[in-house]
């Protein structure tokens, strides 16, 4: 008698939405439905679903009148993707967890002790961590029997050397945790992945990973492995991003803390109001900045461009050279006209960008004398979560047995 196929759930809340996929487990993992719940702080938040042809399977909105909570709307979720899964059963849920702190280097089973322990990590990360915490919390009430694993976005940044993950402070601060820890890891794990598997000799090399989406950062890969990013004690650091600023002078913050400015209002405004928004004034979106033709939008993606040229250079002096480029994420798999920007400032390595392949969206987009090899390829986040859940129970059963 066959037993009825596995489905993992992938979680990753936000402030205002939560991203979700479900992947069914077999031979493969093949991702099912792939969504998203927005407005979690509005009245009538809304979930919709889509398979894996792009056809919306899941299209809903709860009412004004519905006493929704955060706990709710995600036990509302499980029921609905219950229904959904048909004879296949939901066998455990993995979760993004932005910060792993400096002892949480490997996925690992949700535990009354690890829940604890997340405790201390919110002074790390304010924003994220609560929202990991209540979202995990929301599961293991619906669903108390129900597994649960924690990935975290910091710990493919584990193998980078000390003087990569060190700041010049004091060393009764770095003892305390004050480090650069690096994130996007999830990302990178993927890419890492994929690069083995489509080119593994250059995988073997050394590269630089470009993941420039709505919160961006590069990464150098030697053979796989993380040795630096520009990512550091907080999301806020290295890249200019959708609404965050980026590398910036601590003196800036001192300076408006002593112009009246609460710390609240500086890490609103350097986390939800500055980089492309601050900038252009007009959007934190890249699409709409490259169709505004204004010169404050212009000024916006020329300084993202400036600072990811600058910083990738900063990289190859960490690798000691450069082998490949990959560009990953909403804008680096989509937008023809940053890639070809950002090469364009790096043919000094070399690197000679095909303006046809790139225009085209294909996957390699070195032209053929290039020294560069430059390469677009789709991350995948949630299918990453989704292996080290299955693995992460995989291992928990073996030793119960």
């Amino acid at each position: 008698m066959s037993m009825a196929p596995a489905a993992i759930l992938t979680l990753n809340a936000g402030s205002s939405n939560i991203k979700f996929a479900v992947f069914l487990s077999g031979t493969t993992l093949n991702a099912i439905l792939r969504g998203a719940i927005q407005g979690l702080e509005t009245a009538t938040p809304h979930v919709i679903a889509k398979d894996a042809a792009g056809v919306v399977q899941i299209d809903r909105q709860w009412a004004p009148e519905t006493a929704t909570t955060f706990g709710s709307i995600l036990g509302d979720l499980l029921t609905i993707i219950d229904d959904r899964l048909g004879a296949a059963t939901l066998m455990a849920v993995g979760h993004r967890v932005v910060h792993g702190g400096a002892d949480h280097v490997a996925p690992e089973r949700v535990t009354p002790d690890l829940m604890a322990a997340f405790e201390g990590l919110i002074a790390l990360d304010p924003l994220h961590m609560p929202r990991n915490i209540e979202a995990m919390r929301a599961v293991s009430l619906a669903r108390p029997t129900l597994p649960q694993v924690a990935c975290f976005d910091t710990a493919f940044h584990r193998t980078q050397p000390l003087v990569a993950s060190s700041f010049a402070i004091p060393r009764t601060l770095t003892a305390k945790g004050v480090r650069r820890f690096g994130f996007h890891g999830l990302s990178y794990e993927y890419i890492a992945a994929c690069l083995e598997q489509q080119a593994p000799t250059l995988a073997r090399g050394r590269v630089i990973v470009a993941h420039l989406g709505s919160g961006a950062s590069l990464c150098a890969l030697a053979g796989g492995s993380s040795i630096a990013t520009t990512t550091g004690f907080s999301t806020l650091d290295g890249l200019m991003m959708a609404t965050r600023c980026g590398n910036l002078d601590p003196g800036v913050i001192f300076y408006l803390l002593r112009q009246g400015h609460s710390a609240d209002e500086i890490e609103d405004m350097l986390f939800n109001r500055s980089g492309l928004l601050g900038v252009s004034g007009v959007s934190g979106d890249m699409k709409l900045l490259l169709s505004s033709g204004t010169p404050v939008a212009r000024e916006a993606i020329d300084l993202f461009v400036y600072r990811i040229v600058t910083e990738a250079g900063a990289l190859v002096g960490a690798l000691g050279g450069l082998d490949g480029l990959v560009f990953t994420a909403g804008t680096g798999e989509h937008s023809p006209a940053i890639r070809a920007a950002v090469c364009n400032r790096l043919n000094w390595l070399g690197l000679q960008l095909d303006a046809s392949a790139n225009a085209a969206g294909v996957s390699q987009i070195a032209a053929s004398g290039s020294k560069i090899d430059v390469r677009v390829i789709a991350t995948d986040e949630e299918a990453m979560i989704a292996r080290h859940t299955l693995e992460t129970i995989g291992k928990t059963t073996d030793r119960q047995e």
